[in-house]
C-alpha cells in the first residue's frame, strides 16, 4: 500500500468523523515518524507490513470511539508535542485562549504563575515557552496525571514545579509556607455537570471524569478556586478560569459575590464564553 494509497484509505473509513484529512495526516506522520509534508512529497512509497497491520489497528480502535491522541500517545497545544494518556484530559484548542489571556496578565519581569489541575501541563508548559523567566507551578490531584506533566516537562526542556495533591492544598497553609504568593493563576477545572448527554459521546468516553464532572451543576470546583484563590494571589493578581460555553454568567457571579473586581469573560474561536477573569478581592 502506497502513502496516497494509505491516505486515501484513511479518510474513507474515518469519513463519519469531524476531521479524517487531518486525522489520516496525523497517523501516518506518527506511523512513518515524518513531516506533513513528507506526505506530499513522496506519496507513492510503499507502507511495510508491519506498518500496514499497525494502521489497521489504529482504524479499529477510531471506530470504535477511541481518540486519535490515545492512539498515538501525542497532542499539539500551542505548537508543544505533549504526551497523552488516559489518565489526563487531551489538550484542546480552546483552552490556546486561556492561555493567551494569562499571557496577558502576568507582569514584565520574573514573577510566579499558577496552573490548578494541570493533566499534562499543557497550560504551564505554555507559558513557561512564552515566558522563560517566570517561575511556573502546576498542581494535580491524580499522581499519574502529575507524573504526565513531570515527563512533558522534561521532554520539552521547559522546567515547570509539579505538585501532586488536590487544587491548593499542596502549597501550604495560605499559600506562605511553600510557594511563593502567584500574579497569576489558571486553571481549566472539571465544569461539565454529571448529568450532561455529551459525557457519552465522542472522546470525552475515553477521558477521565474526575478531569470532567463537578458537582452543583458543574460549578463545585470553580466555586471551590475562586473562595481560596485569594490567599495565594499577590496584590493586584489575576485568577483566570476557563469553564463551559453556558457557564460565563455564573462564574461571573461567583468573582463578583466574591469580590473580584475587573471581572469579564472572553469568547472562544467558536465565539462561545470560555474563560472568565478577575482581579483579586
Amino acid at each position: 500500500m502506497q502513502i496516497q494509497q494509505a491516505r486515501a484509505h484513511i479518510m474513507t473509513v474515518l469519513a463519519g468523523g469531524e476531521s479524517p484529512r487531518a486525522d489520516a495526516d496525523v497517523l501516518l506522520c506518527h506511523l512513518l515518524d515524518c513531516r506533513r509534508g513528507y506526505l506530499m512529497t513522496w506519496p507513492e512509497r510503499e507502507l511495510d507490513a508491519a506498518q500496514q497491520v499497525t494502521l489497521q489497528q489504529w482504524l479499529a480502535r477510531r471506530l470504535a470511539g477511541e481518540p486519535i491522541a490515545h492512539l498515538i500517545g501525542e497532542r499539539e497545544f500551542w505548537s508543544l508535542p505533549l504526551k497523552v494518556s488516559p489518565a489526563t484530559l487531551i489538550p484542546r484548542p480552546d483552552t490556546e485562549v486561556l492561555v493567551e489571556q494569562a499571557l496577558t496578565k502576568i507582569p514584565q519581569g520574573p514573577c510566579a504563575v499558577l496552573d490548578l489541575g494541570t493533566g499534562t501541563g499543557a497550560i504551564a508548559l505554555a507559558l513557561k515557552s512564552e515566558r522563560p523567566e517566570i517561575e511556573v507551578w502546576a498542581v494535580d490531584r491524580m499522581a499519574d496525571a502529575a507524573a504526565l506533566a513531570r515527563e512533558n516537562s522534561a521532554a520539552l526542556g521547559l522546567p515547570i514545579a509539579v505538585r501532586h495533591g488536590s487544587w491548593f492544598e499542596p502549597l501550604g497553609d495560605a499559600g506562605l509556607s511553600k510557594a511563593p504568593r502567584f500574579a497569576v493563576i489558571v486553571s481549566n477545572p472539571p465544569y461539565i455537570d454529571g448529568a450532561d448527554p455529551h459525557l457519552e459521546q465522542g472522546d470525552v468516553r475515553f477521558e477521565p471524569r474526575s478531569a470532567l464532572v463537578a458537582d452543583e451543576a458543574g460549578l463545585a470546583d470553580i466555586r471551590h478556586i475562586v473562595a481560596h484563590a485569594p490567599a495565594y494571589l499577590l496584590t493586584d493578581g489575576w485568577l483566570l478560569l476557563e469553564h463551559g460555553w453556558d457557564q460565563g454568567a455564573a462564574v461571573r457571579q461567583l468573582l463578583c459575590d466574591s469580590g473580584y473586581r475587573e471581572v469579564a469573560t472572553v469568547r472562544d474561536y467558536g465565539d462561545n464564553d470560555r474563560v472568565t477573569l478577575g482581579r483579586r478581592p
